[in-house]
């Protein structure tokens, strides 16, 4: 343990942003690092108590207080050797989750939690400063053949896990570059794309291949894959938008988050676009959703010049803190103000969005709305919800963005042509205790299997399925698992 007393001496900090007003005239990241002398303070924090809930309370298992511990003693080395053996990419979760193992930390229970996020992204940054971030390429090679299909967190995941064992791994692309919505879906101001591209350097320069601009289900048959190679993980993500089909949705201007984002993602990486623009330069804009995906519509609306950013979300507005029904340690669904909220947005919640109104072009001029009042159950959650009379009305707004999450993977194509086993909700069918699919050699990982979800479950998942095709193809593993965790392996 770092220092006894540090939780009581130190307060929860968190480092300096560029103030809204200037940030927002760019895409860069904004969020500052800390010196050292607060690093270690933040450090200090931990408690190293009896039971770390923080464990159980990141999807990978991370080792928080020891990686803290580490920090605190200024012993880098360590620090990164055991925050690596648990999270093959904490550049991305130290940037872009939402930090369950914060909420899960003890000293959460009265006080501010340890800022574990920040001191995870300082760890990485450090450890790439020091030269520690290296291509590894195994010595002992299985001659196995294994291909991943996406490039998001979970393929990229298993991608560097089934390397480390030795097995030739092939990820399938069907964008230009690789990271998924790390690369085309996250905004740059908050994860710039020079990170994710030095991440894949690494991963290039330890032997695996990336195939870009490559559809698997169309530019490559998916059967063929299965014939070629000894293993296929099916990556690809939760990519089905959820629809808003009330009167109105064929006007022009209302799109979905996605087409949005990816759109300004490649235009401010200078790639060229070649559908229709998107642009909220002056214009009424409205985002439906209250998520990340949402907020990160806000952000890029106000940077794109927008005359107003509106914000709906139809459930009613969480609490600021934990109530009976959220005891700790388990996540708590608060109220949640993000950086692009802070930039400049009006929000509503309870909000029932009825029709979209066009004018004679077919462009969008405005939505009719009302409010509406939820019935809960027991614990607090929402039943149903019924329109409140009188409270209808139309508001100015040209650009909507609905953010309202994803459905299920694109079916069509790769999945159409395995013919894999789909479940209840319509994502590929593979246990969680062995991550195969209904078809043999077949396996999957991610939003596809589990539906959509956070970064960090992501690449949980694909390092657990990594382990389960190593299994298959060896008749053993030595990936560890988050049940089982080795802090002195020599991580990728």
């Amino acid at each position: 343990m770092g220092k006894i007393t540090g939780f009581k001496e130190y307060g929860r900090e968190l480092p300096e942003k560029v103030p809204a007003q200037d940030r927002v005239k760019n895409y860069n990241e904004f969020v500052g690092m800390y010196s050292d002398e607060k690093l270690n303070q933040q450090s200090a924090r931990c408690m190293n108590c009896g039971i770390p809930f923080c464990h159980n309370g990141c999807p990978l298992g991370n080792v928080i207080p020891e990686f803290n511990d580490a920090v605190y003693k200024e012993n880098w080395q360590e620090a990164y050797k055991i925050l690596s053996s648990t999270n093959n990419f904490p550049e991305f979760t130290g940037r872009i989750c939402p930090a369950p193992c914060e909420a899960a930390c003890v000293l959460g229970i009265n006080k501010p939690a340890v800022a574990i996020e920040e001191i995870e992204k300082h760890i990485i940054e450090i450890a790439y400063e020091k030269g520690f971030v290296k291509p590894y390429q195994p010595i002992l090679k299985s001659g196995k053949s294994v291909a991943i299909v996406g490039s998001g967190p979970a393929g990229m995941a298993a991608a560097a896990q089934l390397n480390k064992v030795g097995h030739i791994v092939t990820v399938f692309e069907r964008d230009d570059y690789a990271g998924g919505l790390l690369r085309y879906g996250i905004p740059d101001f908050k994860l710039d794309k020079a990170v994710v591209e030095r991440r894949i350097n690494v991963m290039k320069e330890s032997g695996i291949n990336f195939k870009f601009n490559t559809e698997v289900g169309k530019d490559i048959s998916a059967n063929e894959l299965v014939a070629n190679f000894d293993a296929v993980v099916l990556a690809g993500g939760s990519t089905v938008p959820r629809d808003l089909p009330i009167p109105g949705r064929q006007f022009k201007g209302v799109y979905y988050a996605m087409e949005f984002l990816k759109q300004s993602n490649k235009k401010v990486a200078s790639v060229a676009v070649n559908e229709e623009e998107i642009s909220a330069k002056g214009k009424n804009v409205v985002v439906i959703g209250g998520g990340d995906t949402g907020s990160d519509c806000v952000g890029t609306s106000n940077r794109q010049g927008a005359k107003s950013v509106t914000q709906f979300e139809l459930m009613f507005q969480p609490p600021k803190e934990r109530t009976i029904n959220m005891p700790w340690p388990q996540y708590p669904m608060l109220l949640k103000t993000t950086s692009s909220h802070e930039e400049g947005c009006e929000r509503f919640w309870a909000i029932n969005t009825k029709e979209f109104i066009g004018d004679a072009d077919g462009n969008l001029i405005g939505l009719k709305i009302s409010e509406v009042e939820w019935e809960t159950d027991f614990l607090g959650r929402p039943t149903k919800f019924t329109g409140i009379e009188g409270t209808e009305k139309t508001i100015p707004c040209e650009r909507v963005f609905l953010a309202m999450g994803f459905l299920n993977p694109q079916y069509e194509g790769m999945l159409e042509q395995l013919g894999v086993k789909l479940d209840g909700r319509k994502n590929v069918d593979a246990t969680e205790g062995n991550y195969k699919t209904s078809v043999d050699k077949v396996f999957a990982a991610g939003d596809m299997r589990r539906g959509q979800s956070l970064v960090v479950w992501a690449i949980s998942e694909g390092r657990e399925a990594a382990r389960k095709v190593d299994e298959y193809l060896m008749g053993y593993s030595s990936l560890e698992s988050k049940d089982a965790i080795n802090v002195f392996d020599n991580a990728f």
